[in-house]
């Protein structure tokens, strides 16, 4: 038998979906159709309560809610249900996992000196930051702004500035408030040399990429103190870095810079609790994004963890004691190669 109307939770979904999709102003045509319908139905009662909630919805009236999603909007942290769900789904997996433990020793402290450097270096340079090393170097080390590049200079010096930094490496958020300040305030160095885009302020305008739709605007901050509280339960260093990275990267929350960004949070959950980082080569990159678009669309989270295992066992092997060191073990790694000829001609990265 088909039911003729909705339990309350549904109604109060219903009415958080269509402020999502179609705007408030939908909610007010709405409110003024059913009011009129209302006598001519007899559904006087109904209607005070759908009122009620509709005011909620708009933050004019206090209503008692059991939707999450339209209780997150009328205290005005409307978020992204779908995504949420995502990141529901990732704790789940993530909690039924054993711990993948790569510890950073305090011994191999040397062999770690100059990997700040080689991360800044390849989180631009899968983005599109495209620099030799030496040129990169010479940048970060020297103060050597190319003359027709300097936001592309800044890119890698402002990564450099935070990866390289213990302190700021160390400091891990304990609620939602300390993760969005913390979000904010290492984009605003990631990003300083490109005051067009907002360095720190969450986007103005939705974004895509690659036939993925990220998160509306209107509900980036939302959904983030949503996803923070789902993985607040999700336990070892690994896991909270994986869903931490897997949480901006789906948010896609600034107008550019997300990608790196992402990565900066997921090695500072790792840094904070002294294990490994990690590095995604540039011959690595395509694993990285398709292991990701997997993720948003099917939720194929085995893949996505395959490919961060793997990138932080190769991270913990390569030798980054100096430049010497690591461009030795890196090209012989393949760590360099183009991906998509590397992928034409069948070489992958491998382990030093």
């Amino acid at each position: 038998m088909v039911r003729r109307t909705l339990e309350r939770v549904e109604v109060e979904d219903w009415i958080d979906r269509l402020a999502r999709h179609d705007g408030e102003a939908r909610l007010h045509r709405t409110r003024d159709r059913a009011r009129e319908l209302a006598p001519v139905l007899g559904l006087e009662r109904q209607m005070d309560i759908l009122d009620g909630l509709i005011g909620a919805a708009l933050r004019t009236h206090n209503a008692t809610l059991v939707s999450p999603s339209l209780r997150a909007r009328a205290v005005g942290q409307a978020y992204d249900p779908e995504r949420v769900a995502g990141f529901e789904a990732f704790a789940d997996v993530l909690e039924a996992r054993a711990p993948a433990i790569v510890p950073g020793l305090p011994g191999d402290e040397p062999r770690r000196r100059f990997l700040p450097f080689y991360e800044a270096y390849f989180s631009n340079f899968i983005e599109g930051t495209e620099f030799t090393p030496d040129e990169a170097a010479s940048i970060v080390f020297d103060d050597v702004v190319p003359a027709n590049r300097p936001a592309d200079a800044h890119d890698i010096t402002g990564t450099y500035r935070i990866v390289a930094d213990p302190a700021e490496m160390s400091r891990a958020p304990r609620d939602p408030d300390e993760f969005l300040d913390l979000l904010r305030g290492r984009h605003a160095v990631l990003m300083a040399g490109r005051p067009d885009k907002g360095p720190g302020q969450f986007k103005q305008r939705d974004n895509r990429a690659g036939g993925t739709d990220f998160v509306a605007h209107e509900l980036v901050e939302g959904t983030l103190r949503a996803g923070v509280d789902v993985g607040a339960p999700v336990g070892g260093a690994f896991a909270r870095a994986a869903y931490t990275m897997f949480l901006v990267s789906e948010v896609h929350p600034f107008a550019d810079g997300n990608g790196r960004i992402a990565r900066v949070m997921m090695n500072a959950a790792l840094v904070s609790a002294g294990e490994g980082r990690i590095i995604v080569p540039t011959v690595y990159r395509d694993n990285d994004v398709l292991a990701l678009r997997g993720a948003t669309h099917n939720r194929h989270f085995d893949g996505l963890l395959a490919v961060l295992e793997f990138a932080q066992r190769y991270t913990a092997r390569v030798d980054f004691t100096d430049r010497h060191t690591a461009e030795a073990d890196l090209p012989r790694t393949n760590a360099f190669r183009d991906p998509v000829e590397a992928d034409n001609a069948g070489i992958r990265l491998v382990l030093p």
